[in-house]
């Protein structure tokens, strides 16, 4: 990016910009290379939730992903696919949480009025939804390769919607508040 040029922009509003809206609580602003073309390797989610909604379980593979808590509470809970381990931190106002490039992940509103800001050293951070992998993967692939019923396992399925990211539906018959373990896998650093 030549920072010379009379085209490169400096500022951004980020809500002109919606990744994704649920409703008035539950949404996601994003600014990236191409909402802000002066960003190199740098981007945001600007997300807001109310209490038990969840952002969808996701990796990214271009990614590491820096999440910043606002206001309100957030569990966010990572897969260590080297240990198979699941972690899980509640994170506050003024903490943050480092997500490793490509590990499996999702974040759940601990409280209402809860607002974060996941940061990613891309430009671009790609993303791939747990929806999309249930939604979008063969019926007769997922039966055949976990031994399942094809019928039981398409009915399982039939009510997922692609790039759900804030969950659950506004229409889910069966919501059933989250109820936090009482123990979070915990690590602070004091300098």
């Amino acid at each position: 990016m030549d920072n010379r040029s009379h085209s490169v922009q400096y500022t951004f509003d980020v809500n002109t910009s919606p990744l994704f809206v649920k409703d008035n609580e539950n949404y996601i602003n994003i600014a990236g290379v191409k909402q802000l073309n002066s960003l190199e390797n740098l981007s945001l989610l600007d997300i807001f939730m109310s209490k038990n909604n969840v952002v969808e379980p996701h990796y990214h593979q271009n990614a590491a992903e820096l999440v910043y808590v606002i206001s309100g509470s957030v569990l966010v809970a990572i897969l260590n696919p080297h240990t198979k381990q699941l972690l899980q931190f509640q994170v506050t106002p003024g903490q943050i949480a480092n997500i490793p490039q490509g590990w499996w992940h999702y974040e759940i509103a601990l409280q209402d009025h809860t607002h974060l800001l996941a940061i990613f050293n891309a430009s671009t951070p790609e993303v791939v939804l747990g929806s999309d992998i249930l939604a979008f993967t063969p019926a007769n692939v997922m039966a055949h390769t976990y031994c399942l019923d094809q019928n039981q396992w398409q009915q399982a399925i039939a009510p997922i919607k692609p790039s759900t990211y804030i969950g659950p539906y506004t229409n889910c018959s069966r919501y059933h508040q989250y109820v936090p373990q009482t123990h979070y896998t915990q690590q602070y650093w004091q300098y």
